[in-house]
């Protein structure tokens, strides 16, 4: 089987120059990740620079997109029609800039709340669950989550009663809503929120935010990555020749 460097490759070819072990090679051929390899007359596998070049892509994308969805991509790759291709690959870089721009508004908009004085405050100030629920866009349901984990714990005018929510209730309720949006997760608001109430540690909520965003920018270069590979993929499924590059003494 020729491949554009002219030679075969086995199982542990394949793994070494991609990081993976030779039974994962083997399972990604199994879930059609990698093309089928074709076998020696004693029924050993012989792959070519495209499995190559399947699996470096997988690796990356799975770092970018995720497992599931860069088994996608890749069998696309190799199998599939090329709008679909570009259609995946173009939303997997979407999902990322959505994440990125969400994330840049919950700074923004957490950091606004967080600095909002609270003063003179009236029992008529307080919201109902209903009310919180409404001006926030969740179901009521989500905020006696938040209840439960312990994140935005209202006051009761007596055992039994409604929940009411007071203005620094409401507060934590619009950072907790903001900082969820951006992918915070309920056991790391848990940690983070009573320290922020207690001593206005805003710096741990930034820091927070940096991290995610850090953990974007990686996705994103992993994504990036892939694209030489799925290109390499390509061009051994359906090479197209390319121009010539322009003489180098010009016109005459």
């Amino acid at each position: 089987m020729p491949t554009r460097h002219g030679g075969l490759l086995r199982t542990t070819d394949v793994a070494r120059r991609s990081g993976y072990s030779a039974e994962q090679v083997r399972k990604l051929e199994r879930s059609g990740v990698l093309p089928a390899a074709q076998r020696t007359p004693s029924g050993y596998r012989v792959y070519g620079q495209q499995h190559l070049d399947c699996a470096l892509a997988y690796r990356a994308l799975a770092a970018g997109a995720g497992p599931a969805e860069a088994a996608r991509i890749v069998r696309t790759a190799h199998s599939g029609s090329l709008a679909d291709l570009l259609t995946l690959v173009d939303a997997a870089h979407a999902r990322l800039d959505t994440q990125r721009r969400d994330l840049a508004a919950a700074r923004t908009a957490a950091a606004a709340i967080a600095a909002e004085p609270i003063d003179a405050v009236r029992p008529s100030d307080a919201m109902t669950v209903s009310e919180l629920a409404d001006a926030l866009g969740v179901r009521p349901s989500t905020l006696r989550h938040w209840d439960a984990a312990g994140l935005v714990t209202p006051g009761r005018a007596a055992p039994g009663n409604a929940r009411r929510y007071s203005p620094a209730d409401v507060r934590d309720a619009r950072i907790v809503h903001q900082l969820r949006h951006a992918g915070y997760r309920i056991d790391a608001l848990r940690e983070l929120l009573p320290g922020l109430r207690g001593s206005g540690r805003w710096s741990d909520v930034l820091a927070g935010l940096e991290a995610r965003e850090d953990a974007i920018h990686r996705r994103s270069r992993a994504l990036l990555g892939a694209g030489a590979h799925l290109d390499a993929v390509l061009m051994a499924r359906d090479p197209v020749p390319r121009p010539a590059p322009p003489s180098a003494a010009g016109p005459r």
